[in-house]
């Protein structure tokens, strides 16, 4: 086949996901070529070692303001010339790949909006592999967008309340635009494929669309289980972001009695306020932490080998690369029992699944630090499942079958439009 890859991912577990399926196409003889906004990280894992890589710019609305009601019609217009030049962005891409006798388009996920609308504009088969819905629209990560503000009483109508009632009325119609579009993109592929049967739900939930699962997979022949002593360290792999839930699992270490285990992270994206507040945790905790930053492969598995447990609490994790390579270099993991890690690690087998809280995760560390015959057990019994059930062959063999049956799809020329009129007979009905 001859497929086109569209992508406008940051460094991380989606890029390497991606890579790796670039890698295993190429490598079964399928003609693969890739483009994507210069957003898109460039040197994690580039995909430019592998095949050709197209960067298409986008152009953007630019201007400042300091009178407050210029402000907001700025940043309307901004909200509103962003989507636009996505748009545009996705519309080059999708013509110069329509003329160039692909078989089928192969989308991943972008950082501004989950769902590119390049299908929209795709006069051939379209398929998409979502990591996950944009989060802010439909998590309370933290708290919901839709919520309305609180006024305190009698307050409503002075110069700031008003001011931030009609910011807050802004933001929220931008969001609604961004719900909207992407909603309308989603539909437009013909099919969507996800990592988990978690998110194949969370899709559902925001879109109202079926996806299909098509698992990822583990390079064993990079990860490898190289059987050398642990040390007496626990692990922890993700962007150093609140979404991460870095600091639970640093309350957690803190419950632990003298001496504690040091805390090493491994993130390619840090919120430096974010790094700054965990640090001051860890110090007010008495936990020795240490954050590393845009390490090498090479360095990231010595890593996996040498620690004792992999600490793992994301909130609402679609799927969660990190404990698979853990579990390929025989390292047992502690994870927070939610999100698509309930599909890879099973609790007493390749590891231990927990309550959400300091004390659970405290209990399962210690076990484990303590108890080196069952972390030993587990650490092989994830080196296994890795190597049987989560090998990157069969992960290739599942993307090659869907995009195959693809490509055999009749596309048609998609121009959808979202009538809100069919949404507001369902709530009356």
């Amino acid at each position: 086949m001859k497929i086109a890859v569209w992508h406008n991912l940051p460094s991380g577990g989606g890029k390497r996901a991606l890579y790796d399926q670039v890698q295993g196409l190429v490598a079964r003889g399928h003609s693969v070529e890739a483009w994507c906004p210069p957003s898109a990280d460039q040197t994690y894992l580039p995909l430019s070692r592998l095949i050709s890589e197209h960067v298409v710019p986008m152009q953007r609305y630019s201007k400042t303001a300091r009178n407050p009601l210029t402000r907001l019609q700025v940043l309307y217009r901004l909200t509103v010339s962003k989507l636009q030049a996505f748009q545009q962005h996705c519309q080059r891409c999708a013509d110069v790949i329509n003329r160039g006798g692909f078989d089928v388009v192969l989308a991943h996920s972008s950082m501004d909006y989950a769902v590119a609308p390049i299908a929209r504009y795709s006069l051939i088969p379209t398929v998409i592999y979502l990591q996950e819905p944009y989060r802010m629209l439909y998590e309370a990560t933290p708290v919901l967008p839709w919520v309305a503000p609180t006024v305190p009483p009698g307050a409503w109508h002075t110069p700031r309340q008003v001011k931030n009632l009609l910011f807050d009325f802004l933001a929220t119609q931008w969001l609604r635009i961004q719900a909207r579009e992407e909603l309308l993109s989603a539909q437009a592929f013909d099919l969507i494929l996800v990592n988990s049967l978690f998110s194949r739900e969370s899709v559902l939930r925001a879109y109202g669309l079926d996806a299909r699962v098509c698992y990822l997979g583990i390079d064993t022949r990079q990860f490898v289980y190289r059987r050398q002593p642990r040390e007496g360290f626990v692990i922890g792999v993700g962007a150093i972001t609140p979404r991460k839930n870095v600091r639970l699992v640093i309350e957690s270490i803190a419950q632990l009695h003298e001496p504690r285990p040091t805390l090493v992270w491994i993130g390619n994206t840090v919120a430096p306020t974010y790094l700054d507040e965990l640090k001051a945790l860890a110090q007010s905790g008495g936990v020795r932490f240490e954050s590393r930053t845009r390490i090498d492969d090479a360095t990231l598995i010595d890593l996996l080998n040498r620690a004792s447990v992999m600490a793992y609490a994301p909130r609402l994790e679609p799927f969660g690369y990190a404990p698979l390579e853990a579990n390929a270099c025989g390292l047992p993991v502690v994870a927070v029992a939610e999100g698509g890690v309930r599909e890879t690690i099973v609790d007493g087998v390749n590891g231990c699944l927990v309550e959400p809280d300091p004390q659970s995760m405290a209990a399962a560390i210690e076990r484990l630090m303590c108890d080196t015959t069952t972390a030993r057990r587990l650490g092989e019994n994830g080196h296994q499942l890795a190597v049987e059930k989560w090998p990157l062959s069969s992960a290739i063999d599942r993307l090659e079958s869907r995009l195959v049956a693809a490509s055999a799809i009749r596309p048609t020329l998609k121009r959808l439009t979202l009538d809100k009129t069919d949404y507001w007979k369902t709530w009356q009905d």
